[in-house]
Formats: C-alpha cells, sequence, structure tokens
C-alpha cells in the first residue's frame, strides 16, 4: 500500500479514536425513584475499607496494581490510597475494581485534574450535571473519593438499564452509544493493562 495512503488510514484511526473518548456521559431525565437512589447511593460517607478474602490476597493485589501503576503516579502513598479507594468504590458498586481502572486509563489517563472539551472532571471524566442532578452543591469531582464514588456509581446505573449489557454501558457512560470504538479500548486496557483474577462482569463477546 502506498505510505501516504497508509499515513491517511492512521490519522483516519486516531481520529475516530481520539473522537470516542473525547465523549461525555448524556443527560437523560431520571424517574424520581431512581433519582433518589443514586442521591442515596453518592451520599454515603463510610470510610473505604476494600474487601479481601485473605491478608495474602490484599498484599499481593496492592503489591501488582502498584507496580502497574508506578509509572504514572510515582507518589506511592498517593497510590495506595488511590488502588484502596477505587476498589472500594468499584466493588461497593458491584463492579470489577480491574473494569474500572481499565476505564480510567481510557477516559483521564489517570490524571486528577484532567478535563474534556466536554467539562467532564477529574479520573473518572463525571460531567458536572450528575452534582446536580444526585448530588450536593458541596460536591467536588477533582475529590478522589467523590469522583470515584460518582463514576462507579453512574457505571452501575448504566448496567441496570442496559440490563447487564457491558458494551452498551460503556457506550453510554462515554456518550458514544452503539459505536465501538470506546467499548473496545475500556475492554482492552481492562485484560491486557489491568486484568487480575474472576472478573464480577464479562463484556460482551
Amino acid at each position: 500500500m502506498h505510505p501516504r495512503l497508509l499515513k491517511l488510514l492512521f490519522c483516519l484511526c486516531f481520529f475516530w479514536a481520539a473522537q470516542a473518548v473525547a465523549g461525555a456521559q448524556k443527560y437523560e431525565p431520571l424517574a424520581a425513584s431512581v433519582q433518589a437512589a443514586l442521591h442515596a447511593a453518592v451520599s454515603d460517607r463510610a470510610a473505604p475499607e476494600p474487601r479481601f478474602a485473605s491478608i495474602e490476597e490484599k498484599i499481593d493485589w496492592l503489591t501488582e496494581m502498584s507496580r502497574r501503576l508506578e509509572r504514572r503516579m510515582p507518589d506511592r502513598e498517593g497510590r495506595l490510597e488511590f488502588l484502596k479507594a477505587v476498589r472500594y468504590e468499584a466493588q461497593r458498586a458491584g463492579l470489577d475494581p480491574q473494569l474500572v481502572l481499565g476505564l480510567i486509563q481510557v477516559e483521564s489517563g489517570f490524571r486528577k485534574h484532567a478535563v474534556s472539551s466536554a467539562g467532564a472532571r477529574s479520573y473518572m471524566q463525571v460531567m458536572p450535571f450528575w452534582v446536580k442532578l444526585i448530588g450536593n452543591p458541596d460536591n467536588n469531582l477533582f475529590h478522589l473519593r467523590t469522583n470515584l464514588r460518582f463514576g462507579c456509581t453512574i457505571l452501575r446505573h448504566y448496567l441496570d438499564i442496559e440490563n447487564g449489557d457491558l458494551f452498551r454501558a460503556l457506550g453510554r457512560y462515554n456518550g458514544s452509544l452503539g459505536r465501538p470504538e470506546y467499548p473496545n479500548m475500556v475492554r482492552a486496557s481492562w485484560e491486557k493493562q489491568w486484568g487480575w483474577g474472576p472478573r464480577v462482569i464479562q463484556a460482551r463477546q
């Protein structure tokens, strides 16, 4: 194939992938009962205590995940705090922590202060309208636990309304429902970068 044609195809693929990542959750009216349930889900401020089957699993998981994350988060103490919070909020929402890590890698590259062109914020690129919809005025989406709490709650909500279909739920999360680029990127990140043991939710084949 001609080099110029190859370059053009590469640019187009990069553009399509960038467009998928640049999306954001879209505002949709919620039933009063759903809104109340989501508000309750993001309001609990219990101290994060992630669950592990044993102390050995805790040590192994934190050690391995910390090693994988070290290049992106050099500070060890901050890195461990982040990992514990991710695991706690993922488990609380019934999600695989590795899935959430894969989503964060695609959404923000683990950058706390990332802001998309659409205004989505921080690690899980949560849109500000969610604070007005289900949160409180003092919720700061750049706060670690607040961002993870909202992001995991929103993904769980999308999974519920899509009857567990992760492909479609991820499309909703990114504002690209029906397009394969974003779900495929998250799945690849989940499997290749953050895979660990049995998954709670399996991506659609």
